[in-house]
């Protein structure tokens, strides 16, 4: 059975409570749209000095741009010397390493058409013969190597 008494007490409670609740119901939506969404693989993924190297090499400048042939190459015998897996500055090969004959050891370079912000260092040689405006970008396989192939793009030298 309705009771009618609890009713007329409510009747003009109602529309505040409606206001009320619309009112956080809108909150809630902006928020979805003002926080960005994350998940926790993107947490689970960065570490204060990962997120520090993102900011600053986003905010490098570039001091220089050049032309270049890129080509890539792998830790394997017939494409590096005697110590495969050892940069010619000394270091391990890694992803974002790059050989130049031109530029410096540890100078920073971005390539904005094919990497968009990521940063690469200068670690290792090519051969003589190569031009001063070919680099090579280290891949983990000859396979990956291979299917990269050869293109010529800008290529900007970062601030040091």
């Amino acid at each position: 059975m309705i009771n009618f008494k609890n009713i007329a007490i409510l009747k003009g409670k109602i529309p505040l409570i409606g206001s009320i609740f619309a009112g956080v119901l809108v909150g809630i939506c902006l928020l979805g749209i003002v926080i960005p969404q994350t998940t926790s693989a993107d947490f689970a993924n960065t570490t204060n000095a990962s997120y520090v190297a993102k900011v600053t090499n986003m905010a490098q400048k570039a001091v220089k741009t050049i032309k270049v042939t890129v080509t890539a190459y792998a830790s394997v015998p017939e494409e590096t010397d005697d110590t495969p897996f050892i940069t010619a500055s000394g270091k391990f090969v890694q992803d974002g390493i790059i050989a130049n004959n031109l530029l410096p050891f540890g100078t920073k370079v971005r390539i904005p058409k094919l990497y968009g912000n990521k940063v690469f260092t200068v670690e290792d040689r090519m051969a003589s013969y190569k031009s001063n405006y070919h680099i090579d970008i280290w891949m983990p396989s000859k396979p990956l190597a291979i299917k990269f192939g050869v293109k010529t793009v800008d290529m900007e030298i970062l601030q040091n």
